[in-house]
């Protein structure tokens, strides 16, 4: 049952009230206001209403109303002054501290019932209404905040998408340049210095994770400036020396810049990985301006691209057993392939010795 709080010194009042609303709610009794708050503390969440009485000792109906309204409880119960004068300014002055209604002397059971149910009624519908109208402004607000990231999201993605497609157009140049000289060698020599090229754009979760983990900036120019992988062109050559050929006439292009070269063939990784890594400055030609933009491009012959391929899926592969042993393997192998690449790089060269004869 709801629970209605009666508040009033006189014990006459607290049972005649009591009496005649104990059929449809559990009654509550105060005789003073500091007994009020107490037991109205007590009962916080199933408090409906509250009966009081303006004249009471220790600590008068007034000063009650005053605390509730500081407890924020004025805002979700409603309060019926007992009263038994008509004074104008009284009732004015109890409507201004937010009092719902009067319950006036000598008490009729039926008005009082009314009284107290349309302002149970009228608290409750008033406090839905609150409710819907802090959730109508909690889902705005929210809706903005997805707006308001959304934009910061497009602003965002403009630039970076603008990058990366700078990046794509330089990864496009390297591929034209390197198909010019493979068209050339067929031409002049019979005989193509590579067999496939393969390239790459970084995902953007890869970008933002590397810049992340070496402390640089989450930003676009950060990108530009920091990192120089973000485009990667694979050449697959035939012969080791095929890839030394192209790798001196596509850096001897006057408009192209060799920023960093690490030769892994020459001096292969302890784990007998091979390849040479050149990291270009390449020119893009866009509409209104010419860019120079960062593209690693590496270079491997065919078998040392397949152990390449089988060494990664190993290297990101989980619960493999004898890891160990498979690496030692892999490194055999790699080995085995230096060995082969420099057998068929002479069987090549006895051939083609032998058709110039």
């Amino acid at each position: 049952m709801q629970r209605i709080l009666v508040v009033d010194d006189a014990e006459l009042n607290r049972e005649m009230l009591a009496e005649m609303l104990s059929g449809e709610y559990l009654i509550e009794m105060a005789e003073d206001g500091e007994q009020a708050l107490q037991r109205l503390a007590e009962h916080p969440a199933d408090t409906v209403a509250v009966l009081l009485d303006l004249q009471m000792p220790k600590k008068d109906g007034i000063s009650v109303i005053a605390e509730m309204r500081e407890g924020g409880f004025m805002q979700r119960i409603p309060v019926l002054i007992i009263s038994g004068e008509q004074a104008v300014e009284i009732e004015n002055q109890c409507f201004e501290l937010g009092v719902s209604d009067f319950v006036h002397k000598p008490f009729v059971g039926s008005i009082v019932k009314n009284r107290i149910r349309n302002a149970i009624e009228l608290f409750a519908y008033k406090n839905q209404l609150e409710q819907k109208v802090e959730e109508q402004e909690e889902t705005l607000k929210k809706q903005y905040q997805i707006i308001r990231r959304q934009e910061e999201k497009q602003r965002e993605e403009k630039p970076f998408n603008r990058l990366m497609m700078e990046y794509r157009a330089a990864i496009m140049e390297v591929e034209t340049r390197l198909t010019v000289l493979n068209a050339e060698f067929s031409q002049e020599y019979n005989r193509n210095p590579f067999e496939a090229i393969k390239s790459r754009l970084k995902s953007p979760a890869s970008i933002y994770e590397k810049l992340g983990r070496r402390g640089f900036p989450l930003t676009v120019e950060s990108i530009r400036e920091n990192l120089t992988d973000v485009a990667g062109v694979r050449v697959i050559c035939s012969f080791p020396d095929d890839i030394y050929r192209l790798a001196e006439l596509l850096v001897g292009q006057d408009d192209i810049g060799l920023v960093r070269e690490k030769d892994y063939i020459k001096h292969p990784k302890p784990n007998g990985y091979r390849s040479l890594h050149l990291i270009l400055s390449v020119p893009i030609f866009l509409s209104r301006e010419k860019k120079q933009m960062m593209v690693e491009v590496q270079f491997r012959t065919i078998a040392m691209d397949f152990w390449a391929s089988l060494e990664h899926k190993l290297k990101y592969k989980k619960n493999v057993d004898d890891t160990d042993e498979i690496v030692g393997q892999l490194k055999s192998c790699a080995d085995s392939i230096e060995q082969l690449d420099y057998q068929m790089q002479e069987i090549r060269n006895k051939i083609e010795s032998k058709t110039r004869e």
